[in-house]
């Protein structure tokens, strides 16, 4: 909706705010409801939701969405990516706008909590400034991407990292991205018009749940995210000789799932052997050719390595690549690593933006810790361009990406009353 300019400085100038900013709340109650409601698109018989991106449950949803965020007082547009982005004006247009937000869709037979707690609590803030007459320097975006579950499309877009390769892959929805992306209201052939350079955003936040149990265990209210993790795969593969299971000699064989089981045990040796927050996974192993009577001729196995340090991550893997090369020649098979394309690259939380987020909880009474993020969100595409931050709440016994997903109504609003607070010093301290 556009208003006349006239109208718009007399709202922001004349207009003496209701509150004081440290006074400012969230309304728990409306925030709660709000994301209840979005919870019924798409919810299933399992009690999970189906609200994969470019679904209809998505695209209902978003309308759902836009409502909420155009009764807040923000004007609402869909990007040629398929985001959603509403703005309010801020007091000196000349400032690059603050931005925040998170997603709406879901991991198939989701959770409700994942994503729409940042996308509400984004929106509750605003519509909190909006009441109290409130305006801030910077003019203000809410971001809602498009398809974050599916490999973080929307953000990419934004930050001009998607490439055409990315937009033919097929979503859960059963649609390629190119053509969940027109469902949307966007248009794949512009992606590139949208791109944003460092400094046209002055900062982005993400409010998150914590898809972990660091925070429930320890019963602590906010995490102050360190940084987003970066992600390397390799598929490892020992190859020896098929054979027949029952009249092969045990002192014969050339069995290449030894050398595999013995590397998946050593994986977690070596891992816990380094200090720090590193994680390593084996999550997957197939032998070939997979028949009971049959020695493998082939196994293959993936390797996952997680860290806030990239040079790290490969210290622990030329680790692991020492002992598989001993275990295969300990064995008589032949070994190959593969090295995946890189799933994504480290992105450090700005130090000055983590320090306003862990004094706001102080101002606020809650308690805090600082932690890093071990799976990936908008907010690590973002940092590309942007000072990054990320508040993470509980999630009950760490669960996330289930329909036993749950944060609280009283640390919803906790999350969504530090973002508010943060954006509101944000404000004050960027240029």
């Amino acid at each position: 909706m556009k208003y006349p300019v006239f109208l718009l400085l007399f709202v922001l100038f004349v207009f003496q705010p209701k509150s004081t900013a440290q006074d400012l709340k969230v309304n728990m109650d409306r925030l709660h409801s709000s994301l209840m409601t979005l919870s019924t698109y798409g919810k299933n018989e399992k009690g999970g939701s189906d609200r994969v991106a470019y679904s209809s449950h998505d695209i209902e949803a978003r309308s759902f969405i836009k409502d909420l965020m155009i009764k807040a007082g923000m004007e609402v547009r869909v990007d040629f990516a398929g985001n959603i982005i509403g703005k309010r004006p801020g007091r000196d247009r000349d400032k690059a706008p603050i931005a925040f937000g998170s997603h709406i869709d879901e991991v198939p037979n989701g959770g409700d909590y994942d994503g729409p707690v940042g996308t509400l609590s984004a929106i509750e803030v605003v519509q909190v400034l909006a009441e109290n007459r409130l305006y801030t320097d910077h003019p203000l975006e809410v971001i809602v991407f498009a398809n974050e579950e599916g490999g973080v499309i929307g953000s990419r877009a934004l930050v001009g990292e998607l490439s055409q390769e990315a937009l033919q892959v097929v979503s859960n929805a059963g649609v390629t991205q190119a053509e969940g992306i027109k469902l949307l209201g966007g248009n794949p052939e512009r992606i590139p018009e949208i791109k944003r350079n460092p400094g046209d955003i002055a900062a982005f936040l993400e409010l998150h749940i914590e898809q972990g149990g660091n925070l429930y265990n320890e019963k602590l209210n906010i995490g102050v995210v360190e940084g987003i993790v970066a992600i390397e795969w390799w598929e490892i593969s020992f190859k020896g000789k098929a054979n027949h299971a029952g009249t092969t000699p045990m002192n014969m064989r050339k069995d290449p799932m030894l050398p595999a089981a013995e590397l998946i045990l050593e994986v977690n040796r070596i891992v816990n052997s380094f200090e720090g927050r590193q994680v390593g996974t084996v999550g997957k192993i197939q032998a070939f050719p997979g028949a009971g009577n049959v020695i493998p001729g082939e196994v293959k196995l993936n390797l996952e390595i997680r860290d806030l340090s990239s040079e790290k991550i490969w210290t622990i893997y030329k680790e692991i690549e020492s002992k598989a090369k001993e275990l295969a020649e300990k064995s008589g098979t032949q070994l190959d690593i593969e090295h995946i394309e890189v799933a994504s690259k480290p992105a450090l939380a700005d130090p000055m933006i983590r320090e306003v987020i862990k004094n706001q909880a102080d101002i606020l009474g809650l308690s805090a810790k600082s932690l890093p993020s071990g799976a990936g969100h908008d907010a690590q595409e973002m940092a590309r361009i942007a000072p990054m931050g990320m508040i993470f709440i509980p999630s009950k016994d760490g669960i996330s990406h289930s329909p036993e997903e749950f944060s609280s109504k009283e640390d919803i609003a906790n999350g969504a009353n530090v973002l508010l607070g943060t954006i509101l010093s944000l404000d004050r301290l960027l240029k």
